[in-house]
């Protein structure tokens, strides 16, 4: 069973340890069959395929590194794969969706863990867009968690949380906020915003939802680092959450896992058509339904429409590389991948805080496995 969410460490680095078989395909395989029960006899034309029992993956240690948004989630989904693998050893280290990028695009690892696609100008690190494949994981809210003793129900606009983290409103009793929460007895505390110190994934889906939602009042760009006025830091989501939860007045966006984990109060946030949504799965799985899918499977979920909608809403992607030269690593890998599109989705994703794919983008996701091609 899945480690309570409410009591995993959260992951700087992770070593997951094995246990026993997963259905792969024969070392006589296609590259481009499936990685269960079906095998390729023959050649040529001749070329036949036929089911046979499965094999067992065979010894393998594939590294990993980046977003720490859905960390909670990979740890989870590594504990389970290696149990049943027992050849398999998977590490995944955290650092931010850009540490994964870079050490990727270095390869010092096998797979990057990213909230945020590669931005153009960076591909040729990649060896262009056609050498990588963007596998999507699950989706999740970022919360706006905050600490403000006697205040249980908050609810944000989005100008007021560009006001916020841009230093334009500086307390709790602001004009502003008092109209987004009528009713509501706001204390002059001091508002700390916190952020990122890391570049994040979570930083350029916040601030891509605050470049869409207010651009008015939104001027630092969309960006996994951004130059921000001044506040508090934490590396991380957790970090941010620790520094959230020991600073009275302060607030920050934390992935919605981290945020429950932590046990922080999280505002509501009005979206695109005028509710005042909470941070919730199935307001992420509106936000996600509601997003146009691209080829390469990125796709952008924040601002979404929709009354249920919740409009801070993160995708996040495992990346590799198309072509695997070791055979070992790129069958397992396959085959990890293929455990995170089939048991994550049914078994883990829900029980650790995350949206589960929707069912025509976990089919894109699966046909993707095919191109994967292993020496």
């Amino acid at each position: 069973m899945p480690v309570s969410s409410a009591h995993r460490p959260r992951l700087v680095a992770l070593s997951a340890v094995a246990a026993l078989g997963l259905l792969v395909t024969a070392c006589g395989s296609s590259s481009k069959s499936s990685n269960n029960t079906t095998a390729t006899t023959g050649g040529g034309a001749g070329t036949t395929t036929a089911t046979t029992a499965p094999a067992k993956l065979g010894a393998a240690t594939l590294n990993g590194s980046g977003s720490t948004f859905q960390a909670a989630f990979d740890q989870d989904v590594i504990q389970q794969f290696t149990q049943a693998n027992s050849a398999v050893n998977i590490t995944y280290g955290g650092g931010g969706s850009g540490k994964g990028l870079t050490d990727l695009a270095g390869k010092l690892v096998d797979f990057a863990g990213t909230d945020a696609p590669i931005g153009a100008a960076d591909l040729p690190k990649y060896g262009g867009a056609d050498a990588i494949l963007y596998f999507p994981t699950v989706a999740a809210p970022i919360t706006l968690s905050y600490n403000l003793p006697g205040v249980s129900k908050l609810t944000l606009s989005a100008a007021s949380i560009a006001k916020i983290f841009t230093g334009k409103i500086t307390t709790w009793n602001d004009p502003a906020l008092a109209a987004d929460n009528p009713g509501v007895t706001l204390p002059s505390t001091k508002i700390t915003p916190v952020h990122r110190s890391d570049s994040s994934g979570t930083t350029f889906n916040f601030s891509t939802y605050l470049t869409k939602a207010d651009p008015t009042d939104w001027t630092l760009g969309a960006a996994k680092t951004i130059n921000w006025p001044g506040g508090g830091t934490g590396s991380g989501n957790a970090g941010v959450a620790t520094s959230v939860k020991q600073t009275a007045g302060a607030v920050g966006y934390i992935d919605f896992s981290d945020a429950k984990a932590s046990g922080l109060s999280f505002a509501s946030v009005t979206n695109s058509a005028g509710t005042a949504v909470a941070p919730t799965l199935d307001g992420a799985s509106a936000a996600v339904a509601g997003a146009t899918v691209k080829a390469d499977l990125t796709y952008d979920p924040t601002n979404a429409s929709g009354a249920t909608a919740y409009p801070i809403t993160a995708p996040t992607w495992i990346v590799i590389y198309k072509q695997q030269s070791d055979h070992a690593k790129g069958t397992a890998l396959k085959a990890f991948l293929n455990f995170i599109l089939t048991t994550g989705q049914t078994s883990i994703a829900k029980q650790d805080d995350f949206a589960p794919l929707s069912s025509d983008l976990l089919q894109k996701a699966k046909s993707q496995l095919d191109q994967i091609v292993v020496s």
